[in-house]
């Protein structure tokens, strides 16, 4: 099934979709987003398409009903799906069990984290021109820092590696280091670059920036930037042209390439000038959070993890245990990222009332308490508010 993200479109009658609930809040925002789903497709196709929803167990949820944070039915079932979506997993700081959204990523080779970030008007934002961002980030997921090699300091296995790179390479790493590594494969570079550039020309994007730290981290990031280009003249050429080439073929994408402190600059006085971002793990998280409060923060930004066949949507906020249970939530991630799953089928229609709705209820000043709290006059909504407000717009747009 060759879907909206890579450029083409299938029409269903039906479409099975998978979800994860969520910790947290996760509950609370699936309560507000999944109606708001379910009537756009109604209202803008009547009874010939739906989502068949089924629910998969992960996180809290799934311990205390079979006992485990991840269970292989759920993991089996994934493996086979086309598309998903899932709320915010738990994941503790520096003890308790491995990420869950991370093992998910990796164990399911979800290798593109692809982020579209755009201003909705009325949105207060500390910078003066956020209307001037349109931009979608691919992120690699699943090597980098991300991969989780690592170990804890004085540990036998730090103390261990440590005194081979000393011994063998000639390294000198101080020994009380707690250690991690950096994994980046050609194969995994160039797999999330082509799903940019393919991304880019079938959605008529002007360019497509390498955002890497190649001047440090030669072997890696460097690496990356270069395979990138590799990758355009093997696989693109008279489709991709260079940097301040003087003339290039119609509707042809321009590579270029940024060093990653210096684009995030650049994102904040020239937005304008950057479409698509292709970025290894760790810069491509930085970035997109950053991009996300230009625009009004993680509670408006949707989010999909790929793979060659399973296309997963999520919020890209976490569980918020702070006001887990109080209906203060905002669910306009989750909303949204169920909008880009609706493209992602091409059923464009229905995706483009559940945006208007909801810029129209920003025009109205009627938001949860994040964004509340920076508009003057605004009426804060509960979460569960929130989202029978984007059913009754949904019927005026």
């Amino acid at each position: 099934m060759v879907k909206y993200l890579t450029g083409m479109r299938d029409e269903f009658m039906e479409q099975q979709v998978y979800f994860i609930e969520g910790d947290g809040i996760g509950k609370e925002v699936w309560a507000a987003a999944r109606p708001v789903l379910d009537q756009s497709i109604k209202l803008a196709y009547g009874q010939s398409k739906k989502l068949v929803w089924t629910e998969l167990l992960a996180g809290k949820k799934a311990f205390a009903e079979v006992g485990t944070y991840l269970p292989q039915a759920t993991i089996d079932t994934l493996a086979q799906a086309e598309v998903a979506m899932k709320g915010p997993l738990e994941t503790p700081v520096g003890t308790g069990f491995r990420s869950l959204n991370v093992t998910l990523r990796q164990t399911l080779d979800l290798f593109a984290c692809i982020r579209p970030i755009r201003y909705f008007p009325g949105v207060v934002s500390p910078v003066k021109h956020p209307e001037r961002i349109d931009m979608v980030i691919f992120r690699e997921n699943t090597e980098d820092v991300y991969a989780g090699i690592e170990w804890q300091a004085q540990s036998k296995e730090a103390q261990k590696l440590i005194a081979f790179l000393r011994d063998e390479l000639g390294v000198q790493v101080d020994p009380t280091s707690g250690i991690g590594l950096k994994p980046m494969t050609e194969r995994g570079s160039k797999r999330l670059i082509r799903k940019a550039i393919q991304f880019a020309l079938a959605q008529g994007r002007k360019s497509v920036t390498l955002a890497h730290k190649g001047n440090i981290m030669k072997f890696t990031e460097g690496a990356f930037r270069n395979w990138g280009y590799e990758l355009a003249a093997e696989e693109f050429a008279g489709k991709v042209t260079l940097e301040n080439v003087p003339s290039c073929p119609p509707g042809a994408v321009e590579l270029k390439d940024r060093i990653a402190d210096a684009l995030f600059q650049e994102v904040l006085i020239r937005p304008e000038c950057y479409d698509v971002i292709a970025t290894p793990n760790l810069n491509g998280d930085y970035l997109s959070d950053a991009l996300a409060a230009q625009v009004g923060g993680l509670g408006l930004a949707p989010g999909v993890n790929m793979s060659e066949k399973l296309a997963f949507f999520e919020p890209t906020h976490g569980t918020a245990p702070a006001i887990e249970g109080k209906d203060l939530a905002n669910p306009g991630s989750l909303i949204l990222s169920g909008a880009l799953l609706l493209d992602h089928l091409g059923w464009h229609e229905a995706a483009t009332k559940i945006r208007q709705a909801l810029e129209l209820c920003i025009t109205m000043k009627k938001v949860t308490i994040d964004l509340a709290s920076q508009m003057e006059g605004a009426q804060q909504l509960s979460c569960s508010g929130f989202g029978e407000l984007m059913l009754s717009n949904l019927e005026k747009v």
